[in-house]
């Protein structure tokens, strides 16, 4: 058996004319957070979609644990969609518990963990307070917190930094690490590729409905690596032009001034630092790999130029 806990086969999902899913293939390893990722429209909300059994695909396998999907499935998956659903006239912990209940729990056992829950987001206070009377960064905790209460092995988060400030999202970011830690598999699907480079494992591209680029994320940006690196030195001193690298960008502050180089092919780290520290004062040199969205924009346009040659 393979360490896949959910895997796609060559799905295929139409609408009318449009096509959402060309031939998508997945593959989630367990106990990982994995970035589906892409533009709006590229076709990420619909196969989250098929994964939450609510819709089904035209062609194509969708496998858990290396079996076919079964409806009693869905008690073991937490889905948080990108437009939330509560009721906004219901009280806070009333919904909280209804909800809880639908996904199999008692209601003795949905209140106890969700005292927990509330006292650990600082919410307690709005038990008994209408959806509606909570800030929207207030709603998207409960929200949170009824997705991953009934623990599913399996949690679905579609944009779920949606609406929180910086604080917030880094106490969500925290909490999303804690449930990979305790074991669950996390779907985490986003338009913003920049938030996803410091929490995800393993990420699938997508664009124009077809999977254009799969792994681990720290494979593919070292697979993408284009030689350039950060480097600074004191601002009283200039980087003069070398052979071994050229200059990229410049930026000057009071105490230094810190360059983007190209590092020519062949020319090891060493070489290039004995050179540069031969004139300067080196108080700072890191190599800048690829982000996440470079490496999108890159591979779209390589698939573009293979289209058309």
């Amino acid at each position: 058996m393979n360490d896949f806990f959910l895997e796609t086969r060559d799905v295929i999902k139409r609408f009318s004319n449009h096509t959402a899913l060309n031939g998508v293939s997945i593959q989630v390893p367990k106990g990982q957070i994995f970035g589906l990722l892409g533009p709006n429209g590229a076709g990420k909300t619909t196969l989250i979609r098929i994964i939450n059994l609510i819709t089904a695909p035209d062609s194509g396998e969708f496998l858990l644990n290396g079996r076919p999907t079964r409806p009693e499935d869905i008690y073991n998956i937490g889905y948080l969609p990108e437009e939330r659903g509560l009721y906004k006239k219901m009280k806070v912990g009333e919904q909280a518990i209804y909800l809880a209940r639908l996904k199999g729990l008692s209601k003795a056992e949905a209140k106890k963990r969700l005292q927990i829950w509330f006292e650990k987001f600082d919410i307690m206070p709005w038990w008994n307070k209408k959806l509606e009377e909570l800030s929207k960064g207030m709603q998207q905790k409960v929200q949170f917190i009824i997705t991953v209460l009934h623990k599913p092995d399996l949690i679905i988060l579609d944009e779920p930094f949606s609406g929180f400030d910086p604080v917030n999202a880094e106490m969500l970011k925290r909490e999303i690490l804690e449930l990979k830690k305790a074991g669950h598999t996390i779907i985490f699907s986003t338009h913003n590729m920049g938030s996803v480079e410091e929490i995800c494992d393993n990420i699938a591209l997508i664009n124009h409905s077809e999977v254009v680029l799969q792994g681990n994320v720290s494979e593919i940006r070292e697979r993408y690596r284009s030689n350039h690196y950060l480097l600074e030195i004191p601002a009283d001193e200039t980087l003069s032009e070398n052979t071994l690298f050229d200059i990229l960008s410049e930026e000057n502050t009071e105490r230094s001034k810190r360059y983007k180089i190209q590092k020519k092919e062949g020319v090891s780290n060493s070489q290039l630092l004995a050179a540069i520290a031969q004139k300067n004062e080196v108080t700072s040199f890191t190599e800048s790999l690829p982000s996440m969205h470079e490496i999108f924009i890159r591979t779209v346009e390589e698939k573009t130029q293979n289209k058309e040659s």
